[in-house]
């Protein structure tokens, strides 16, 4: 309730820095917003042709198992990314302006969802080019997008609060990002492996939201309770964290911006 009544009473900011981060995002691009679906569509192209080979054969639905674990991945690594300069791009307005500064966080999560509901619907057309029957069961998918909402959101605000005192938290999060794009089994299936490593996989929040949908648009189930509540836990532990770190540097930040 609080954060809805703090977007509502900053109103005219939010919605000027959700469209300028999205702007920006295409400024001086010929295809402007057409890389919402480029990109996406030539990383799968790139994968699939790469790794079809080796792990194509024994993974139904190949082609929708990648593209389900890219969509989570970039939505992800660009909310997260873009949510921790966050602060330190906007320093120039929250040093002048009293504002809550957990709002330039909000709204590069928003440029970043935009961009994940694109891709979404080009998602649901190679779902249906690949002959996979449409059914209520996708409607559970929005458990899954919700909490990533909750969790990038989370992660951005430690992500800026970590970033505006240390700089070199920018370069640890792209070699921390490398590492857990390779964990998060968006090319390859954990199913061969021992069912000790494949519960360790469930650590990776990342992975189990991309399990998620891959749970009910490939194999066409919905995912236990206790899935859906380990996805819910991560989403407001990440939430609750990043929300603790805001209130106590509060103050701090205008220190070293």
């Amino acid at each position: 309730m609080q954060l809805i009544e703090t977007i509502k009473r900053h109103q005219f900011l939010f919605e000027e820095l959700s469209s300028r981060d999205f702007k920006q995002k295409y400024k001086r691009t010929l295809l402007g917003m057409g890389w919402s679906l480029m990109y996406p569509l030539l990383t799968l192209i790139i994968q699939r042709l790469i790794f079809a080979r080796f792990f194509g054969n024994s993974t139904p639905h190949y082609t929708i198992y990648l593209f389900a674990g890219n969509i989570v991945w970039n939505y992800f690594r660009e909310a997260t990314q873009g949510g921790m300069r966050a602060l330190w791009d906007n320093a120039h307005i929250f040093t002048k302006v009293n504002v809550p500064k957990y709002i330039f966080v909000l709204t590069k999560n928003v440029s970043a969802l935009i961009n994940f509901s694109i891709t979404i619907a080009l998602f649901f057309l190679f779902v249906w080019l690949d002959r996979i029957a449409f059914s209520w069961r996708f409607f559970s998918l929005l458990i899954p997008s919700f909490c990533m909402v909750l969790f990038n959101l989370g992660i951005g605000m430690m992500l800026s609060a970590m970033f505006v005192f240390f700089r070199d938290t920018g370069y640890l999060y792209e070699v921390f990002l490398t590492l857990l794009m390779y964990m998060s089994a968006i090319f390859y299936s954990v199913d061969s492996f021992p069912d000790v490593i494949q519960k360790v996989f469930l650590l990776n929040p990342v992975y189990c939201y991309i399990k998620y949908f891959r749970a009910v648009v490939i194999d066409g189930n919905l995912p236990s309770l206790s899935f859906n509540l380990i996805c819910v836990f991560y989403a407001l532990l990440a939430l609750f964290l990043g929300s603790w770190i805001y209130k106590k540097k509060n103050h701090e930040f205008l220190y070293y911006v």
